[in-house]
């Protein structure tokens, strides 16, 4: 009786149902093939992400950089310092590794997606884009704006994900746990809370369309677009932490009619009622997410970002410090563009706050800064390479109230009244 030939690593018996691969020392069949193809799978997945946990950065060196280029902003800039910090550490409890001081034996920890509150020119956008050059995880920024609903013409959720992919240089392993920052989020919010069974496919319809995407869910790759290789391929988001930011004006109202209290009633004998006198910067930090419902974003959705970080109103003092302190400071920007003619550019203490209060003016927080600069030093721009003899610049109070000219010295300039030329 002839001996029946079995798979050497489950025993399986070989047969039409489940042939054998024959190897020189024995066989294996089908479903250990495939299982063999799971476990190396699982080691390179892990070798990737071993490369981000080598020196993972601590909240407060993650901070520290931050604050290399963003000025104020100090419980915005602690909370995502934690969260990117948390992200590692969840990475290494998912990877088994000891590289943050954890034992591979622990709970599965959640994400906590972040929703960053603040109005226009605070440096949400700036937090996101300093954050992408601290971390080792692939980081994408999306434009809620430029996003569909799926089916229509424009870009759909999906897009993020191929561009995280890109990101990771075509590693689903490391792609899946990247971090993405999704901007505008605001601008996703529907006009009325009536308009519920409306169809809004640049609105509530990708609100809807990012849920699954942000709490965690398997999703197929289309190959649309794409090299053959990354075709059909599928992509878990559960561990990619969700950064949602935007200005939401007209929030500051809603909050305020919240914190004001009702009026009892009309009339001689009605007990007075004094109304809270509440600062902007106030009511951001009393954002609930039943405001947020208010405003226009879908309960599903607001549930999804846990954490609320507000960015406070930028003041005259702490716009001088961001045309000054970052390291690619406005101010170092533009005496760099004169250094090329070889001037130097200065300005006075005096003038600094005069540009920061234009910038103010216009409401548009930093934003402002480049703008008020630009206008003010345009005309001495164009001018400048014209006289070779020009060797520094000094913008001072009356120069930015538009009573004066930019003086302009001359090498001599020492020992003589300095030249100058009407802006």
């Amino acid at each position: 009786m002839t001996a029946q030939t079995k798979c050497s690593f489950c025993g399986n018996t070989q047969s039409n149902e489940s042939p054998l691969i024959v190897g020189i020392e024995g066989h294996i069949c089908e479903t250990c093939v495939r299982l063999a193809n799971q476990v190396v799978s699982s080691w390179g997945r892990k070798r990737e992400i071993a490369k981000p946990l080598e020196k993972p950065p601590i909240p407060m060196e993650i901070k520290a950089q931050l604050d290399k280029y963003v000025i104020g902003q100090e419980k915005a800039k602690e909370t995502l310092a934690v969260a990117v910090y948390n992200h590692y550490k969840r990475l290494a409890a998912e990877t088994g590794t000891d590289t943050v001081g954890m034992s591979s034996e622990v709970v599965e920890i959640d994400k906590s997606n972040i929703l960053l509150l603040g109005p226009s020119g605070t440096g949400k956008t700036l937090l996101a884009g300093t954050l992408a050059r601290i971390v080792g995880v692939p980081f994408v920024i999306a434009d809620a704006t430029t996003l569909t609903q799926a089916g229509y013409v424009g870009e759909d959720v999906e897009s993020i994900l191929h561009r995280m992919l890109d990101a990771a240089e075509g590693s689903i392993g490391l792609a899946e746990w990247g971090i993405v920052y999704i901007d505008e989020i605001d601008k996703l919010a529907r006009s009325s809370e009536s308009s519920h069974g409306v169809r809004d496919v640049s609105g509530e319809g990708v609100q809807q369309a990012l849920l699954k995407l942000v709490e965690g869910t398997s999703v197929r790759l289309s190959d649309k677009g794409r090299r053959k290789e990354n075709e059909n391929q599928v992509m878990s988001t559960r561990n990619i932490l969700f950064i949602a930011g935007g200005a939401f004006s007209g929030l500051e109202a809603l909050v305020d009619k919240r914190l004001q209290p009702e009026k009892m009633g009309i009339g001689f004998h009605v007990p007075m009622i004094t109304e809270k006198d509440v600062s902007s910067d106030e009511v951001f930090h009393e954002t609930h997410p039943d405001d947020l419902k208010h405003f226009g974003l879908i309960p599903e959705f607001i549930g999804r970002f846990p954490v609320i970080a507000t960015l406070e109103q930028l003041d005259v003092d702490t716009l001088v410090r961001i045309l000054t302190e970052p390291k690619n400071a406005l101010v170092r920007q533009y005496s760099q563009l004169f250094n090329y003619d070889e001037v130097e550019l200065e300005f006075t203490p005096a003038a600094l706050r005069k540009i920061a209060g234009q910038a103010l003016a216009r409401g548009t927080g930093a934003r402002g800064l480049r703008g008020v600069l630009e206008s003010l030093l345009q005309k001495t721009m164009f001018e400048l390479p014209s006289h070779d003899h020009i060797v520094r610049c000094l913008v001072d109070e009356d120069a930015v109230n538009g009573i004066g000219a930019i003086r302009q010295f001359s090498a001599d300039a020492e020992t003589g009244s300095p030249k100058q030329y009407a802006q």
